[in-house]
């Protein structure tokens, strides 16, 4: 048995509770956590944007140590550092082999509708996003595990599971931001903030950060932002005026608000390019006139996990963290325990913080 913050039931209050977690099967490794960052997505999932079967774990963005595995796995031993790959890609489908877009495999998901775990009582748990790392061990296909390099602390290393990467491929992979470019960052969250330190590490000119609360300035400015917009009515005036009158190259959208959405386009230049990270309601729209979109000749674009190839990309980022250029423990607000969650979802909600970490046990040491 292993505590665990259970949603009973779409838009219920977690319950911390004993669960039962099973031995690994064939191609399963079990896993104990050493911190889970609480992110959007996980808010989205309990509230009912995001499908999801309950009961179920949440968490997504975790990090830990193997502690056994099942029949058939190689690539993990007991004792191994790992991330969480919450969107595993099958390696086989259209998207996959053919177009090399593994972020969009259909199957990355498979694991969610499955139950890994049960309750005292009995009654099946579901994986919110095939990890359940809201849970002090979890059970995994290996194929959700990336071995985390050396010299990455352990507990900050949960944050590359999600928020670094997402941040760090908006930039790199989806905007393809150029050195010099000027880059807006819409929402200084956790993946904000790791938007932020990627437009530096790309050589982006002018960064600009945007945010509906004054406290997030000294954040934003700490990971990279030369300027801070509180938003308003007049922010797209503002970015325009920071960039020469043009408006900024690239706009990163880390909110998925619809009318944060078209602030962001109108925030950049002719031909510019906004990339939409934020994950919003079906209910929420964006409007845009044939006209405008021949006239301003810009681009809008989606963008999923960050257009990640975690298993290509996790070693990158982990070169940066050990060099310095990434810095985790600044995305990171608050440290709290499993109960803390439902105060860190209030939280997001009322725009404070960068990411809560759900820290378990004693913190790691650096390895």
């Amino acid at each position: 048995m292993v505590r665990a913050a259970v949603l009973p039931a779409v838009g219920a209050s977690l319950d911390v509770t004993e669960i039962d977690v099973p031995e690994p099967g064939p191609g399963q490794v079990r896993v104990r956590l050493a911190a889970a960052g609480v992110c959007h997505s996980d808010l989205s999932l309990s509230d009912g944007t995001l499908r999801q079967p309950v009961p179920a774990v949440l968490g997504h963005e975790g990090a830990g140590t193997v502690v056994s595995v099942g029949e058939g796995v190689r690539e993990h031993a007991p004792g191994d550092p790992v991330v969480l790959n919450w969107a595993p890609s099958c390696g086989d489908c259209h998207f996959c082999a053919v177009l090399a877009e593994p972020w969009l495999c259909p199957h990355a998901n498979a694991a969610t509708t499955v139950p890994y775990a049960r309750t005292r009582g009995g009654e099946d748990l579901y994986p919110g996003l095939s990890s359940a790392a809201f849970a002090e061990e979890t059970v995994v296909s290996s194929r959700s595990l990336l071995p985390l390099p050396a010299g990455v602390p352990l507990t900050e290393a949960a944050l590359l599971g999600c928020a670094a990467l997402t941040g760090y491929g908006a930039v790199h992979h989806s905007a393809h931001v150029r050195e010099g470019e000027s880059v807006a960052v819409f929402g200084a969250g956790g993946v904000g903030l790791a938007a932020l330190q990627s437009a530096r590490l790309a050589g982006a000119g002018t960064v600009i950060a945007v945010d509906v609360s004054p406290a997030k300035e000294e954040l934003a400015r700490r990971a990279g932002a030369d300027a801070f917009v509180l938003a308003s009515e007049t922010t797209a005036k503002e970015i325009r005026a920071l960039t020469g009158g043009h408006g900024a190259d690239v706009a990163v959208e880390c909110v998925g608000r619809g009318e944060t959405i078209r602030t962001a386009w109108n925030s950049t230049r002719r031909g510019g390019r906004t990339t939409v990270v934020g994950i919003g309601g079906k209910e929420e729209q964006v409007r845009l006139s044939a006209l405008e979109i021949f006239h301003f000749a810009r681009t809008l674009t989606g963008c999923v996990y960050g257009n990640c190839d975690p298993a290509r990309d996790l070693p990158v980022l982990a070169e940066h963290v050990r060099g310095g250029r990434l810095d985790l423990a600044a995305l990171v607000t608050e440290r709290i325990a499993l109960e803390g969650i439902p105060a860190a979802f209030e939280a997001m909600l009322a725009g404070r913080g960068g990411r809560a970490l759900v820290v378990f046990g004693d913190e790691p040491a650096r390895r």
